[in-house]
Parts: structure tokens; sequence; C-alpha cells
């Protein structure tokens, strides 16, 4: 009998959403029809009121395909009428950027839209908006297409903005960054030491004037690993691929990306509040 009870159920929902579906496109049941590939009769039986009967699976989709609906919404079994193409489109958009995260305009207008929402951040060097303008300087240096003025502009005014922000941000950093940072290896060979010594003593100062709401975590790349990414709260999730951003605003992504982040932050060999002795230390090491 609850069987009975539930197939009827179904053929209702089907018949109510498929007369919805069809008003909300203006298709009459003809040109459904012969999209469907059945007899007009066959669209008539399915809208009749009171009909039990459902159709083939096959028929289903074949109208879910014409009214650019999902069958599984048709059936019921969600309430998202969109197809899976509409739906993937509308949770990952993939967007062109320069080659910083923190000072694209695009980034930061995610900053705002996640206000008071803590955003998680593993950056791709340092955090832009924490550098000095003499290390942004020296980094866009080489860039014909972003004056370094433009940069350092826009990372005093991210910065200002997170004075203002309710929201709390976690900064996840690979150790060897830091290091590689203050011996001058890799990435920053060649950076003049007074510029190292000041961009410490600036993420110092940074951070005991704004933790608790700021915590950096350190981790081992040696244990664990991870792309450059920011999550916003529960809104979307960007990983940063250089040229492009990736972002994704599906709560299942978005939440797997916020897992990740704490998988970084519970290995982290240099706590949140040991961060701050950890970039003293480092500050003795450029000094040697």
């Amino acid at each position: 009998m609850e069987s009975f009870i539930d197939k009827r159920r179904v053929a209702a929902t089907f018949r109510d959403r498929l007369a919805i579906a069809l008003m909300a496109t203006g298709k009459s049941r003809a040109v459904l029809a012969r999209a469907v590939g059945v007899d007009r009769s066959s669209i008539t039986q399915m809208l009749a009121p009171g009909d039990t009967r459902m159709p083939g699976g096959h028929v289903v989709a074949a109208c879910a395909q014409a009214l650019d609906v999902s069958a599984d919404w048709l059936l019921g079994l969600t309430n998202r009428p969109e197809q899976a193409g509409a739906l993937l489109d509308s949770s990952l958009s993939i967007s062109e950027t320069g080659r910083a995260t923190g000072l694209d305009d695009q980034i930061f207008a995610w900053h705002r839209e996640a206000e008071g929402y803590k955003i998680r951040h593993v950056p791709a060097t340092l955090p832009d908006m924490l550098k000095t303008n003499a290390m942004l300087r020296w980094e866009y240096a080489p860039l014909t297409h972003r004056r370094p003025d433009a940069a350092i502009d826009a990372a005093a005014e991210r910065l200002d903005w997170m004075r203002l922000s309710e929201s709390d941000y976690e900064i996840a950093i690979a150790l060897h960054e830091l290091e590689s940072f203050a011996r001058a290896e890799g990435y920053y060979a060649g950076l003049d030491a007074d510029i190292r010594r000041a961009q410490l003593d600036w993420l110092c100062e940074v951070y005991d004037q704004f933790y608790p709401s700021l915590r950096i975590f350190l981790f081992d790349a040696r244990l664990v690993w991870s792309a450059p990414v920011t999550v916003f709260g529960p809104k979307m999730a960007v990983i940063y691929l250089g040229q492009h951003f990736i972002a994704f605003r599906d709560r299942d992504r978005v939440r797997t990306l916020s897992q990740h982040f704490d998988w970084l932050v519970r290995e982290a060999s240099v706590s949140d509040n040991a961060v701050a002795a950890h970039l003293r230390d480092l500050r003795r090491v450029v000094a040697e």
C-alpha cells in the first residue's frame, strides 16, 4: 500500500512540474511531443489530473532536455530545476587575473562579499596585503603591465579594509617560504637585506596589532602541502593558478577546501601563538 502511495505521489509531482516547466517555456504540447518523440496524446495523458501512470525513464529524460530542466526535479528528487550543466556553470567560474592574488580587484570584491565570515588563505608567496612598499616595488619591478605604485596603493587599501572588517583571517604559510625569504634564496634571490629586515619587522608589527583576529600558521611542506587557495567563509572558495582563478560556490566543494585548510592548521609546525617569536628568530637570521 505504501509503495502504491509513493508511486502516486511521484506521478503527481511529475505531472505538476511538467505542467509548470511547459508553461514557463511557452511551448505547446505538440511542440513538446515532437521534441520528445511521442504523440501529442501521450503528453496530454502525462498531464491529465489523477493519472498515476509514469512514463519510461527515456521519456522523462527527453522531457527534461526539451524543457531545459533536470529529470531529478521533474521527479521530485530535488528542488533545483536547473540541469546539471547549468548547476555547474553557476557554482564554478574561471576568471583571468594578474600574477598576485591579494591585489587583484576581483579577489578584493570577494573579500568584501564575505565580510563577517572567517577567511582562510594560503598565499602563493608572502601575503600581499602584509608586504611593505619596498617589498612590493622589488617584486613588481620586472612587470611591464602593472606599476609598483598601483600594487602599493592596492595593498594599503586592503590592509585598511582589514582593520575595519569584522572578518577573522587565518593564513597558512609554508615554513620554507619564510626561511627562503629570510635567507634571500630561491624566489627571493637578490633581495636586499634591508628590505628583508624591514619586511619581517612589519610582519611582526602587523601581527601584534591584529592578533587574534589575524592568525598565521606555519606548516612543513614536506609533511603537508597546499596550492594557493582562499576560502571565503561558507560562500565560496578560490584556487589560484597563476593567470586564472577557479572559484567554487557550491557547498560541498567549499566545505572540502575548508577542511583542507583546517588540516593545514592541525598539522602546523608553528602555531598561531608562536608565529611572532618565529618571525623574530628569522629577523636575527637576516642580521647575521
